[in-house]
């Protein structure tokens, strides 16, 4: 099969934590044929189809013998040097993988609906890009709160302060990143609370998440065993094409936390 994986630059690759990486390495592995191009690079005009530039690779041996959690500085060769990637139609692979990391903005917005026109030009797009849409990272547990903490997503500051004011020890961060970046813990001192919601909300012109910091989760215990049960049965439907990520443990009270996942 002819895999088209649509990614960040390949050069900022961490493969010993990327799970495209993974997805990649078994993919040829099983003598599957990679290309990879960046979301700037679709496009579409009238009277065709939507088309990007790729580069077609081939992985070097120590990345096919690596295993989770190696790092393999030299993972891959490419026919094309970076920005001199040849033309290709998507609905001429057998398959497009959509696996551009957030942030979740106007940018990626465009790039689903450039790779939606693309099914109906008969590419086959995975995961869905309406389902991308509709599925943020951050905001898709919306669809089960049976299964999460207190959680407020909102732009005012006085609802962060109530929120604090009920449960104490309270998580902030902002839904369109990823990896750690830009997430506060804030505890029942209130330091700093101020400023770190309009840092980030943008004095009230973005919404953001809050949540109650939970110690267990660090344990790994802050659900029932019948409600993990639920939850990863529930996630297995849902994500049956997508790798399992790890886990998250949140940063010291006062500290902005710029770890990886």
């Amino acid at each position: 099969m002819k895999l088209l994986v649509i990614a960040d630059p390949l050069e900022a690759f961490r493969p010993y934590k990327d799970s495209t990486f993974a997805i990649m390495r078994e993919a040829a592995r099983r003598g599957h044929t990679l290309m990879a191009c960046e979301p700037q690079q679709l496009m579409w005009e009238r009277g065709g189809p939507v088309r990007t530039f790729v580069r077609d690779l081939v992985l070097t041996p120590p990345a096919l013998r690596s295993q989770a959690g190696d790092d393999v500085p030299e993972w891959f060769t490419a026919r094309q040097a970076p920005g001199q990637g040849r033309p290709q139609v998507l609905a001429e692979v057998d398959a497009v993988l959509m696996r551009k990391d957030p942030p979740f903005d106007s940018e990626y917005f465009y790039a689903t609906h450039l790779l939606e026109q693309s099914t109906r030009d008969g590419a086959r797009v995975f995961n869905a890009p309406r389902a991308l849409r509709d599925h943020p990272e951050k905001l898709a547990i919306l669809e089960f709160p049976q299964f999460i903490g207190p959680t407020l997503v909102t732009r005012d500051g006085h609802d962060v302060k109530r929120f604090h004011a009920e449960h104490r020890d309270i998580i902030l961060k902002p839904l369109d990143g990823m990896g750690g970046m830009g997430i506060f813990r804030v505890g029942p001192d209130g330091l700093n609370l101020g400023s770190i919601t309009e840092t980030l909300n943008g004095h009230g012109a973005r919404t953001f998440m809050v949540q109650k910091y939970l110690p267990e989760i660090v344990r790994g215990a802050a659900t029932s065993p019948r409600a993990a049960r639920a939850w990863r049965s529930r996630c297995r439907r849902a994500t049956a094409r997508s790798p399992r990520r790890s886990g998250r443990c949140w940063p010291p009270a006062g500290c902005c936390w710029s770890g990886s996942t």
